[in-house]
């Protein structure tokens, strides 16, 4: 027998719609998984047997989006330990960081490379645990020697996928979709945590990247690309990548591309920030410190001047789930896009909410409060319109309804 569940009335508050605007005395009603109304309370049709929740003194909000995290269950920022593990134990791991994000306000997370996300969406998608709505990459295809592969261990302990060559390429995105990922990550350069490559270091060809493109969009789908240095940035974005990744080393050139091609930049502060304020003290390797603090300084100063420009951004925490980048404290990267790169608290609020919903391809599902999105809302103690650092603390966050089910309840 059916259960039928009563619409939910969420009556009164301060609504932050993830446009970039507030309504005061608002109201949501909720039908199901869906909004069927929301609006000014003198405004709203009150269906008969609804259940009330007097929101009056909270404020109502889009649910929060990681645009890049790794569900990944790993230990140590050490990779060479973590690879070594088998998947059962890291899958194990992860599942007790989904309470975790939704604890902090996340309803719906990109993960852009992990070897068991995909069992974990599956899980959530069959009730077997409550969890966000996710999009995952599985695993990211690296070139030989590139960021993805584990350059101090056997090519067969790799837990992403090396391809070289056109014709590879095109069949490491085709595996991916094969395995269920939801679209493609690729690294289109070196990176900080990876030993024997550097962040400004050009990785794939433009061939190989456009024939991965070509077979996501073949698929309805896309590409994101961790790009850091100047050429692998724009070399990913004349292939038609959809995101950019960390874009450290971002030129003028690297934003004018940007903005022609619509394409979003996802910056990923916080990582850097924790690696260079507790890395030490949590087992990340000296290369990767010593990288980040390299970086560290040049990577604000060009996310700067790409918000500037008026380049897209999402927020993406770049979270893994150890310390120090625990899921539970993604909410960091809103308060370093305010504090760093000069974002008032709404815009913060935009880039984790609309812009991230359009860096999961999911702009018309969720990221805004609008009638006909999936209920993914959060009942919020203080105003983060005026605060950001309200999303910080997740004691603030008092209810946390993903697709109308109310996962948080405090």
């Amino acid at each position: 027998m059916f259960q039928v569940h009563k619409p939910i009335f969420l009556k009164g508050g301060n609504l932050i719609d993830g446009n970039g605007f507030i309504l005061k005395s608002a109201g949501i009603i909720i039908d199901g998984e869906r909004i069927s109304q929301v609006g000014p309370l003198s405004e709203l049709t009150i269906p008969k047997d609804v259940e009330v929740i007097d929101t009056s003194e909270y404020t109502l909000m889009p649910g929060l989006i990681d645009a890049h995290m790794h569900l990944f269950g790993v230990t140590s920022l050490n990779l060479a330990v973590a690879f070594l593990e088998p998947n059962e134990v890291l899958l194990g791991r992860a599942l007790t960081d989904l309470p975790k994000l939704i604890n902090a306000g996340f309803t719906s997370v990109r993960d852009v490379g992990s070897p068991v996300t995909i069992y974990i969406k599956q899980l959530i998608q069959e009730g077997l645990y409550q969890g966000p709505r996710i999009k995952t990459a599985y695993k990211m295809l690296t070139q030989t020697a590139g960021h993805g592969d584990l350059h101090m261990l056997p090519l067969e302990f790799n837990k992403n996928r090396v391809c070289d060559g056109v014709d590879d390429c095109r069949k490491a995105a085709r595996e991916q979709f094969r395995s269920g990922a939801d679209f493609i990550k690729i690294c289109s350069t070196g990176g900080v945590l990876s030993e024997k490559d550097d962040p400004r270091f050009s990785q794939f060809t433009i061939d190989e990247i456009k024939a991965i493109v070509y077979e996501a969009e073949a698929v309805g789908s896309f590409v994101a690309s961790h790009a850091q240095g100047t050429q692998g940035i724009k070399n990913a974005l004349i292939a038609g990548v959809k995101t950019i990744e960390h874009g450290i080393f971002i030129d003028d050139e690297g934003i004018e591309l940007m903005l022609k091609r619509d394409a979003i930049l996802v910056p990923t502060l916080s990582i850097v920030h924790r690696l260079i304020t507790e890395g030490k003290n949590h087992g990340v390797p000296e290369f990767g410190l010593r990288k980040s603090k390299k970086v560290y300084e040049i990577h604000q100063i060009n996310m700067r001047k790409a918000y500037e420009a008026g380049v897209q951004m999402a927020i993406g925490s770049d979270f893994v789930g150890c310390s120090p980048v625990p899921h539970g404290e993604n909410a960091l990267e809103l308060d370093l896009f305010v504090n760093d790169l000069g974002f008032s608290p709404m815009e913060a609020i935009v880039a984790s909410t609309k812009t991230a919903a359009k860096a999961m391809d999911m702009e018309d599902e969720i990221g805004t409060i609008e009638v006909g999105k999936y209920a993914d809302i959060l009942v919020v103690s203080g105003n983060p319109a005026e605060n950001i650092k309200v999303l910080l603390d997740t004691n603030n966050i008092k209810k946390v309804f993903v697709g109308g089910k109310l996962l948080k309840d405090i």
